[in-house]
């Protein structure tokens, strides 16, 4: 067992140097990920997201640790996100993730699916989803394992959601997040802000047409009320 002397000297490392991915589709594909969990879960401070950390799971051991391009821990103490560098099971519980994601490339996609699916099997990762943002690495593309006793077992197209409530939609280069209460896609950042705006707007054109409207009838109103208030002229022919 470790003692407190001893773990005040090991070094945990909260990086390795290595870019977060190799391209901007990935980077990008693990953003708009990491974002769009954050929203699914907006009311979850319960709920640690993370991207690209160091996740640690036994003490003493620097060694043995992953950063996966994205992980959800629900049941985790509320925390100021800048307090976690790195992620450490036996400070938080024992807590592991509930979900790991990797963005499969071509660098990773081997990995992802050998040393990578075989450690988060053994480490209790519920649920392992792998997505191809170019589609050139991995048949079919989006892929999701779910552990059955001690051994994951693939879930079928059909099957892919999230045990903690959310699906899954391959578009384009992006990993689509469904929330499984509405059925209804969650908007990336930039879409929420064009539908505000767009909202805004269709608000802005209702209020004018309604003031040219309310104008127009004022203007109606105020000629019927002119012609009520003109002399009638006699009729010559009258005896």
């Amino acid at each position: 067992m470790t003692t407190s002397t001893q773990v005040s000297t090991i070094d945990y490392p909260s990086g390795d140097g290595k870019p977060m991915a190799e391209t901007w589709i990935y980077v990008q594909a693990i953003m708009l990920l990491h974002q769009a969990i954050e929203d699914f879960f907006h009311n979850r401070p319960d709920v640690f997201i993370a991207s690209d950390i160091f996740w640690y799971w036994q003490e003493g051991e620097p060694s043995r640790c992953v950063a996966p391009d994205v992980m959800v821990i629900p049941g985790t103490r509320p925390r100021d996100p800048r307090e976690r560098r790195s992620f450490f099971t036996w400070e938080e519980g024992g807590a592991v993730p509930a979900v790991v994601f990797e963005m499969a490339s071509q660098g990773t996609w081997r990995e992802d699916l050998d040393d990578k699916y075989d450690r988060y099997e053994q480490l209790g990762v519920r649920e392992y989803f792998l997505f191809d943002p170019e589609g050139v690495y991995l048949v079919p593309r989006l892929q999701g394992y779910r552990l059955h006793g001690t051994a994951y077992r693939r879930l079928r197209q059909t099957e892919l959601t999230s045990e903690l409530g959310f699906g899954l939609r391959a578009e384009d280069t992006m990993l689509r997040l469904i929330d499984g209460r509405t059925g209804l896609p969650i908007p990336t950042r930039a879409e929420a802000v064009a539908m505000a705006q767009a909202e805004t707007e269709a608000a802005r054109t209702d209020a004018q047409t309604e003031r040219r409207r309310a104008d127009n009838l004022q203007a109606e109103v105020e000629r019927l009320k002119a012609m009520l208030r003109k002399p009638t002229e006699p009729n010559e022919d009258a005896p």
